[in-house]
């Protein structure tokens, strides 16, 4: 828009309410830098306080897969703290006496917010954050009276960060206007503790718990959860558990109407969990389903007991005519028939992790998928399965390699392979020929990583001590390397690695 030639029209010819509302739409930022000091009509409703309610001087930028850093372009920051900053001194005193003794603030969360989300960025857990969780939680529901969604500290990358009940009273855990909450927990008490009616309103959970084992608890366990519609439940650990603690949960469920299971559970004189399980153990039990969404991987041991463990066919058959939709199903055999893995998954593939996939894997799409764990104990993951999965993972970001398997086709290596939006390799417990396979740059093209976990001995050996050039451009480019055991770095090393 023209404000200089009199021939058109002029913004200044606008009324104050219209520039407000223009202003509204825009970047607080962007409007401070750009027009204060245009002229004083625009300066005083700029810098007016009903104006400038929220002033967000943050844009986040990836440093590495774990750390972010925060900022603004340092033109603009400057220009804000020096020019505008003293202009609207007296709006940073407004709140602050919001945020005194008797203010509105206590007000607004008690009277009017209905929905909250709260992420906590942390890198490792530590206990004082651990035992302050509980007292968030509790405070939340108490002081949040009009509540109806949380979600607190649920972010899949921060699921560390989980919260423990266990010593928390039986009454300080209290709401009776929540419907939904998404949550993560340490342990399966946890988890019985948050459905034992504390919660009476509760029609939604969505829940991560850390471990699920046995219960050390005396919380009521039995009582059917009529109220509840829709339940999530997603654990990265093996669970033996499964029969004792995760089906009679379920079995209280006896109105849901969605269903979602991340589980990785490990069985011993047993068979896989296959589509004639899960309707006997499940389905038939929820009458009111109409959406189950599950991604589950079964470990059988069978030492006691001699029986075949179900072929791939036999999986996908078991699924035929109970309304699943489309499955996928890999399993793998280890050794004899009395030890494997069997992964069952609903398609499309719902999930943003995949874990535990092996060289059984017969393709597929999976666009929403963000991290991938590969573990295969027998054989070696060669170069054409790489190029599988850079196709069928199209959007990976994070990849980590279990395999100590050498490969046998290193001739087959022509193709280059690109995974185009991968930032984060865990190669700490992976074969040299893995760590050939990636920091190699006609093997493999790697255009955003930005994190590296490997063992330093085998990337000492790849680049030669740091001096090859086939490792550099993908090195050079790294801004975390985590090498867990300790060492002294070469003269050249950071060099190699000028980011880090």
């Amino acid at each position: 828009m023209n404000i200089a030639n009199n021939n058109d029209l002029n913004i200044f010819d606008l009324p104050n309410e219209i520039l407000l509302m223009i202003c509204k739409k825009l970047n607080m930022v962007d409007v401070l830098y750009s027009l204060v000091d245009v002229n004083e009509r625009f300066d005083q409703l700029i810098l007016d306080h009903l104006y400038i309610r929220h002033l967000n001087m943050t844009t986040m930028t990836i440093k590495s897969a774990f750390d972010r850093i925060f900022s603004i372009n340092n033109q603009v920051l400057s220009r804000i703290c020096e020019n505008i900053f003293p202009r609207i001194h007296d709006q940073k005193k407004i709140l602050l006496q919001y945020l005194k003794g008797n203010s509105n603030l206590y007000n607004l969360l008690s009277e009017q917010i209905t929905h909250l989300y709260i992420d906590i960025e942390i890198k490792t857990r530590k206990p004082p954050l651990t035992k302050i969780l509980p007292k968030i939680f509790v405070l939340i529901l108490s002081l949040c009276k009009r509540l109806i969604y949380l979600n607190l500290c649920a972010s899949p990358r921060y699921r560390c960060l989980a919260i423990h009940f266990f010593k928390q009273s039986s009454t300080s855990c209290m709401s009776s206007t929540l419907t939904t909450l998404n949550i993560n927990v340490e342990t399966f008490d946890d988890c019985l503790y948050l459905l034992d009616e504390r919660l009476n309103s509760l029609l939604t959970l969505f829940i991560y718990v850390v471990e699920i084992s046995y219960i050390i608890s005396n919380i009521q366990n039995t009582k059917q959860l009529p109220k509840l519609k829709s339940f999530s439940l997603a654990s990265c650990r093996q669970t033996m558990t499964y029969n004792k603690l995760i089906i009679p949960l379920l079995h209280r469920m006896i109105n849901l109407e969605e269903l979602k299971l991340f589980l990785f559970v490990k069985k011993f004189d047993s068979s896989y969990i296959d589509g004639i399980q899960l309707h006997d153990q499940i389905l038939i039990y929820m009458q009111k389903l109409n959406k189950f969404t599950f991604n589950i991987h079964t470990e059988v041991f069978n030492i006691n007991i001699k029986t075949d463990l179900q072929s791939n066919e036999e999986i996908q058959r078991s699924f035929i005519g109970r309304q699943y939709g489309q499955v996928g199903s890999i399993v793998q055999t280890i050794g004899t028939n009395d030890v494997g893995t069997c992964h069952v998954y609903s398609l499309p593939y719902q999930f943003e992790n995949f874990i535990y996939l092996n060289n059984s894997f017969q393709g597929g799409k999976f666009d929403k998928v963000r991290c991938l764990m590969i573990l295969d104990l027998i054989y070696p993951f060669e170069h054409n399965f790489f190029q599988v999965i850079s196709q069928d993972f199209p959007f990976l970001k994070e990849l980590y390699i279990l395999n100590s398997q050498r490969q046998q086709n290193k001739q087959h290596w022509s193709t280059l392979i690109t995974f185009r939006h991968l930032i984060f390799l865990d190669l700490e417990v992976a074969h040299i020929d893995y760590v050939e396979q990636f920091l190699i740059d006609k093997n493999t093209h790697l255009p955003c990583l930005l994190n590296l976990i490997i063992g330093y001995e085998s990337l000492a050996i790849v680049t030669n001590n740091f001096t090859n050039d086939a490792e550099r451009l993908t090195c050079s480019k790294l801004k975390c390397l985590e090498i867990s055991e300790p060492f002294v770095p070469p003269e050249n090393f950071h060099q190699y690695f000028p980011l880090l």
